[in-house]
């Protein structure tokens, strides 16, 4: 199944810089030093990005999930003679033997699905943007469950209460958690028809059943989540008017509240705000946030190299190894206590996307 899609029009500077999209085949190549921290200090060598099989497909605007021991990553952005074509295959990839195999196609192509795995090591697909007459950012209330003796399946609690794309997607404990995202705002079809929102549905796998949580602190999309020691970290993201956040938010079930935590900090290379369109994963308790984009004037920006570690117990940052192919809409997971960091954009906007993958462990 192949969806075609015109190039879409983004407010401000954002329409531009999605000309000219291209492909990177097979590894990308290392657009910047994969070393950045990585230097000997004290007789020790930190971490750094290290190479791993490639997606067999260029691929953006994705994300990914862990269950039993396999990431899954499902839909996105590739290029096309004509712009974007929406993705409709799923990758699985084994970390353990370093290999990607095809899972069954998605029923309708769609791109920024959320991927979050149940308490069963059910693979779930959220929402995300679809083909239709009124335009290629159509936006879904999607619910799906793979099988893959049978394919993806409609869950039988039907979709979602509402269309949802660009959100994010954790687990805390059996009930999966979709804060931030953007959603139809007058039309569904344009990027241009979706608002930012402060949304969060909350999913009980368990009991098939769907409730309202309470509202992130601020409304955003694009950011990036990951749950430690049973609490939700919701990182980064940016907003449709205002551009890249930093902002920082933690999410306790227990209490049903939020508090803001210190902000990811700036970019030291772009003197921009690292924010937009990022990924992160959780390695011995700490949050590790990498990649995403800036948009500058005149049509300019730019891809984030840097890797920025949190500490829940300082509440501080501190900087990571550079990412060896700086990206953004790029998918991540954690397994056995490697992050990885699967495919993108390898610069601003529609361009350079590639398949790469590149491990990290601290």
């Amino acid at each position: 199944m192949t969806e075609r899609a015109p190039m879409p029009r983004r407010r401000s500077v954002v329409g531009g810089l999605l000309a000219g999209f291209a492909t990177v085949v097979g590894a990308a190549p290392a657009l910047a030093s994969g070393r950045g921290l990585a230097e000997h200090i004290g007789g020790e060598v930190e971490p750094e990005w290290s190479a791993r099989s490639p997606l067999p497909w260029a691929v953006q605007e994705i994300y990914a999930t862990v269950a039993r021991g396999l990431l899954y990553t499902a839909g996105g952005l590739r290029a096309g003679p004509r712009g974007f074509e929406i993705e409709d295959r799923t990758g699985i990839y084994d970390p353990a033997a370093d290999l990607w195999r095809e899972g069954p196609r998605l029923p309708v192509a769609l791109h920024h699905p959320m991927l979050v795995s149940d308490g069963q090591g059910r693979v779930h697909l959220f929402g995300g943007f679809e083909r239709s007459a009124r335009g290629d950012w159509t936006s879904t209330a999607t619910h799906l469950i793979l099988d893959e003796a049978r394919g993806w399946l409609e869950a039988p609690s039907g979709p979602m209460p509402q269309a949802l794309a660009e959100t994010v997607g954790v687990r805390l404990g059996e009930h999966i958690h979709l804060v931030s995202g953007r959603r139809a705002d007058g039309g569904n079809g344009q990027w241009n028809d979706h608002a930012d929102v402060d949304t969060h549905l909350v999913f009980d796998a368990r009991e098939g059943r769907w409730r309202e949580g309470a509202p992130c602190p601020m409304a955003r999309n694009s950011a990036c989540g990951a749950q430690i020691d049973g609490q939700l970290y919701l990182a980064g993201g940016r907003t449709v008017s205002g551009g890249g956040t930093g902002r920082l938010d933690r999410y306790d079930p227990a209490s049903e509240r939020w508090e803001t935590l210190a902000p990811i900090p700036f970019s030291a290379r772009s003197g921009q705000q690292v924010g937009g369109g990022l990924a992160c994963g959780v390695l011995d308790g700490r949050l590790v946030v990498f990649g995403g984009e800036w948009f500058g004037p005149n049509r300019t920006g730019g891809v984030f190299a840097e890797t920025f570690i949190y500490d829940p117990a300082s509440d501080r940052w501190e900087p990571g190894p550079d990412m060896m192919t700086p990206r953004h809409g790029l998918a991540a997971g954690t397994v056995d206590g490697v992050i990885l960091a699967v495919a993108g954009a390898a610069s601003v906007g529609a361009g350079l996307v590639t398949g790469a993958v590149e491990a990290f462990a601290l």
